[in-house]
């Protein structure tokens, strides 16, 4: 992984590089990089998560336009078993899933994983973040998405001091919405603030805020509008809303 020292001399170091890692003191070796060997980046792999109840073109839309405007080799979408802070979703994990990959079925810019879905109990995203780090290793870029109101609700995860050491954070931001000025999440900003840059230079602990125009479209709107018996055709995608009314969801 390349490094910039505050000299602006960029190094390669051999072991261990993300932060709070022991590379530093346990032997790594850092070499001076010429110039044209500044430019190679490291794989990056983003994660967007949700429960996905049920999926619609809001997700989709929002998961392939950070593919594409931050270069990430993989966008993954990952569905969550059981939220830890929210209630657990009325249809089953496994129809969630089943509509997911019905909805990614002809869009290979976007993947589906499905890891969170074999745990039991509650989903906590440092759990998948180590788990993940622990399978790609120290020299892939990870990324996870998140939306500014997840951001802003950040201490109340479990272990959420760990994210930022096991990943970059993207930040979804509506157009004229404010960041927190004090606080801890203000403070996490100002000691990670980054930008597109790092994402294929630093394998985590970054904190890139990214405006985006999303589509007014929410999951518990197409659930409310199946309750009620009105038709959600034109917000998810077709196969989607075929599997629901073929599984009779929503409907209680």
């Amino acid at each position: 992984m390349a490094v910039q020292s505050p000299q602006g001399r960029v190094y390669r170091v051999s072991r261990k590089h993300l932060p709070g890692s022991s590379a530093a003191t346990d032997g790594g070796q850092c070499t001076e990089l010429a110039g044209d060997q500044v430019a190679q980046n490291l794989k990056t792999i983003a994660l967007f998560g949700g429960t996905f109840n049920p999926v619609h073109f809001g997700h989709l839309r929002m998961a392939l336009e950070l593919k594409e405007a931050l270069g990430f080799d993989e966008m993954r979408l990952l569905p969550s078993h059981q939220p830890a802070h929210r209630g657990e979703p009325e249809v089953s994990a496994e129809d969630r899933c089943a509509m997911l990959a019905l909805a990614l079925e002809n869009c290979p810019e976007l993947v589906l994983d499905d890891r969170e879905l074999k745990r039991a109990g509650a989903t906590y995203t440092v759990d998948t973040l180590e788990e993940l780090r622990s399978e790609l290793g120290d020299d892939v870029s990870i990324s996870f998405c998140m939306g500014l109101d997840s951001l802003l609700g950040l201490p109340g995860w479990h272990r959420w001091e760990k994210l930022v050491a096991l990943a970059h954070l993207v930040v979804v931001t509506r157009p004229g919405w404010q960041l927190p000025r004090e606080g801890e999440v203000a403070e996490l900003l100002a000691q990670h603030r980054g930008d597109s840059s790092h994402l294929a230079s630093e394998a985590a602990g970054r904190i890139l805020v990214r405006e985006q125009t999303l589509l007014p479209i929410s999951a518990t709107a197409v659930r409310e509008l199946i309750r009620h018996g009105r038709s959600p055709r034109f917000l998810l995608p077709e196969r989607v809303l075929d599997y629901i009314q073929t599984h009779q969801l929503y409907r209680s």
